[in-house]
């Protein structure tokens, strides 16, 4: 990976924070000429645009033995590179009480008021100033999770109301007597579905008047932000706005998160958002954003973004340091055509990289001991089923804009090259992964060239070497001997074996499939008029073939289903033709919002000679794919069989339904 070559001369852009108590001027020393990135010339980004970034976990990774560097390779204070590179805000969040009674971190940066201290010193020192986000709870709040703090969990709304108003306005002020700037204050963190361990709209909105009122009392200066995510769902920021409203709730900037492989993406959000800032009068802001610059996991930890996830978003971004510049420059850019309606963007932890150590076990020790990671094994007091369960390191490290080692990268430059462009070599920058399938017993054959995109967004087809086994170790030729599985090849798109040169990763999905009488089984092809697909009861408000990779098992395509109401639906295919004997049949599929397994009505039935088969399916996540089959499928002398689903769906269910087949057994 390249970083910003530090014998270049420095090119100097003044920018000014907006919406801050003390204005706070910041510069980028990165130069233009051959950075590392390619970025055209934003037309559009302000110099008053906030250019910032959540670096929460910072100290916790220090305490852990992080070392962060220069744009020259040395050791320096993060803050200082941060300011050097463009940006000119920071975001931290604050939890109540992530400790337990004997004084253990749960993880995730121990980001209690004392560490936002410390945060807010090191910042001030470099003239950022901060957004403080609240989250009211002793850890992690987001859709899923918005648990009160221990010692308001048995209050009632006054009581509540009271606490969190108190805790606000305390922990303001010591941070504000650090010497911090503090611009902005979010009461909340992603409230799409409560705050504060409260559901009921009403109440959420008397907590936020309750913060709302704490921070006023502080500053008339201090912007305050609610928080919300999901905006993909239609009509759902603009409910929300009306609750607001309506509960005379009293805040300066509606603020989302958007993460380009989850949600809407730069274009179709800055639409959403011009018609929130038009409907409510208060400025509008990106909270939370980012993308992976690599698929390499450096913590043995597991990453939330992985190879599994390589289409995503509104716009497929190429997985590289480039990758993430371009993504820099779309919510900037994007979002700056907003005019002053938007106040600016902030990347959620570019500083998350893997904490020293020479295995899992090194690591997993200061994790346990500094909270570095997402959770310790201590927070299972407050949250016992995911936190107490699934502790471990960092899942963000491959969406830093700092490398493994701590050095900046090229894409941590963008911040402040959006407004005046860079130029730099043109090479081969990513590999889109492919997809091959080949049936039981017939040779496997991958591509000798493959497309892939260049730095500058031009496209190439290079030559690729294959690894001569599949990452499980599985020789090429006998990926075909052991039945259906699937499996993953890498190889290096533009490398010379001769010339001992690398190229970039390649990644080839391969699944050896079974014989299928199903046509069009993964639903990739345009012409559908083999499927019956019959919505039962009309509440379906999606029942269609999407193309989306993220939600298909194979290919890009898949059956999608989510309504707002109960659903009932079937899809099914009459296959005509088949020799009379035993078949198998099977599908795959994934979703979520449906409650427990052993509530769900999901099957999958084969029909045949006026007999039918059943197997129960299940969702319960995204990607969890479930793969139901039926075993001992009679077909008799008229050779035909149905095969399909049937879905009965709570109200809010999702999902997608992929790859059916019909497939002989011996």
């Amino acid at each position: 990976m390249q970083t910003v070559a530090a014998t270049t001369a420095a090119f100097i852009l003044a920018i000014c924070a907006t919406s801050c108590a003390k204005k706070a001027r910041v510069y980028t020393e990165v130069p233009k000429e051959n950075p590392g990135i390619f970025l055209p010339k934003s037309a559009t980004a302000r110099l008053d645009f906030i250019r910032g970034v959540d670096v929460s976990t910072v100290i916790a990774q220090e305490e852990s033995g992080v070392i962060y560097r220069g744009w020259d390779g040395q050791p320096q204070d993060i803050f200082k590179t941060l300011r050097q590179s463009g940006v000119n805000y920071i975001r931290v969040r604050v939890w109540n009480n992530p400790w337990t009674e004997s004084g253990a971190s749960f993880g995730g940066g121990h980001n209690d008021v004392d560490t936002a201290v410390q945060i807010a010193k090191r910042a001030a020192k470099y003239d950022l100033p901060l957004l403080v986000d609240f989250h009211y709870s002793d850890f992690w709040a987001d859709p899923n999770k918005q648990k009160a703090p221990r010692v308001w969990a048995s209050m009632n709304m006054e009581q509540k109301q009271k606490a969190l108003h108190d805790f606000t306005k305390e922990s303001l002020k010591k941070i504000l007597k650090s010497g911090a700037a503090v611009g902005m204050v979010q009461i909340g963190n992603e409230t799409t579905t409560g705050m504060a361990g409260e559901k009921n709209w009403m109440n959420v909105c008397k907590l936020m008047n309750a913060g709302s009122r704490a921070v006023r009392e502080i500053s008339k200066d201090i912007k305050v932000v609610v928080h919300f995510t999901n905006p993909e769902k239609a009509g759902e920021y603009e409910h929300i706005a009306d609750i607001l409203a309506h509960n005379k709730v009293d805040y300066d900037v509606f603020g989302t998160s958007d993460y380009p492989y989850w949600h809407l993406g730069t274009k179709n959000l800055a639409a959403l958002l011009d018609k929130i800032a038009d409907k409510t009068g208060k400025k509008v802001m990106v909270c939370e954003f980012s993308a992976p610059y690599t698929y390499a996991d450096g913590d043995e930890s597991g990453n939330s973004i992985g190879e599994d996830s390589y289409f995503y978003g509104e716009k497929r971004y190429s997985v590289s340091v480039q990758g993430q510049a371009d993504v820099i420059y779309d919510y900037i850019n994007d979002m700056s055509e907003l005019g002053q309606k938007c106040l600016g963007v902030f990347w959620w932890e570019p500083a998350w990289i893997p904490v020293p150590g020479n295995s899992r076990d090194e690591r997993q020790a200061l994790w346990e001991k500094h909270g570095s990671g997402w959770a310790s094994s201590y927070a299972a007091a407050y949250d016992p089923d995911d936190a107490g369960k699934y502790y471990g390191g960092s899942a963000w490290d491959n969406q830093a804009l700092f490398d493994f080692e701590g050095k900046p990268l090229a894409s941590l430059a963008a911040w402040g090259l959006v407004s005046v462009g860079a130029q730099t070599d043109v090479r081969p920058d990513f590999a889109q992964p492919i997809e091959v399938r080949a049936r039981l017993g017939e040779p496997v054959v991958l591509p000798k060239e493959v497309a892939v995109t260049n730095n500058d967004g031009s496209a190439a087809t290079v030559p690729v070497v294959w690894n001569d086994k599949s990452d499980d170790g599985v020789p090429l030729s006998e990926l075909t001997s052991h039945g259906p599985r699937d499996y993953k090849v890498h190889g290096q798109a533009g490398a010379s074996l001769s010339a001992n040169a690398s190229g970039v990763p390649v990644l080839a999905r391969v699944a050896a499939i079974e014989l299928n009488y199903i046509e069009n089984p993964s639903f990739d092809e345009r012409d559908l008029s083999m499927w019956q697909i019959q919505d039962l009861n009309g509440n379906c408000n999606e029942l269609l073939v999407v193309e989306k990779a993220d939600d298909a098992k194979t290919g890009t395509k898949a059956l999608h289903w989510w309504s707002e109401k109960e659903v009932h639906f079937t899809v099914q295919q009459k296959v005509a033709g088949l020799k009379p004997g035993r078949y198998k049949a099977s599908m795959q599929i994934h979703g979520g919002d449906n409650g427990p397994r052993d509530k769900q009505k999901i099957f999958l039935f084969a029909k045949s000679g006026g007999k039918e088969w059943k197997a129960d399916a299940f969702t319960d996540g995204w990607r969890n794919f479930f793969n139901p089959s039926i075993n001992g499928v009679v077909v008799g002398a008229d050779g035909t069989c149905t095969v399909g689903a049937e879905v009965h769906g709570k109200p809010g269910s999702w999902g997608s339904l992929d790859d059916f087949v019909l497939t002989p057994q011996k």
